[in-house]
């Protein structure tokens, strides 16, 4: 049988106080979530001056990360490099700026 580490509850404490240390210290208001490798949220955490918005992004954003084993900001980079089939990726839904390519001299 093979076995996996895991975060325990320690670990989890751990990064998300170096989490909120590395955000105060850029002045971010960001909201922080930890999951674990099959996207679970184990820690939330809604900063000062934070978007409530956020607390729904941050989960998002780390279950991508965790589920697709890369950054989820890659998964933006593919689409607007034109990669569009990753639009339909699952749980992508609101965690993509999309940018509209604007040609020279025309809106």
């Amino acid at each position: 049988m093979k076995t996996k580490p895991t975060l325990t509850l320690d670990d989890v404490n751990r990064i998300a106080a170096a989490a909120e240390a590395e955000a105060t210290s850029n002045r971010w208001a960001v909201s922080i979530a930890v999951v674990d490798d099959c996207g679970h949220l184990l820690w939330l955490q809604r900063l000062d001056g934070a978007a409530p918005i956020s607390a729904q992004i941050a989960p998002g954003k780390a279950r991508r990360a965790a589920l697709g084993r890369r950054e989820s900001r890659l998964y933006e980079e593919m689409i607007n490099q034109g990669r569009v089939s990753f639009l339909s990726a699952p749980g992508l839904e609101a965690l993509l700026e999309v940018r509209r390519r604007v040609k020279a001299g025309g809106a």
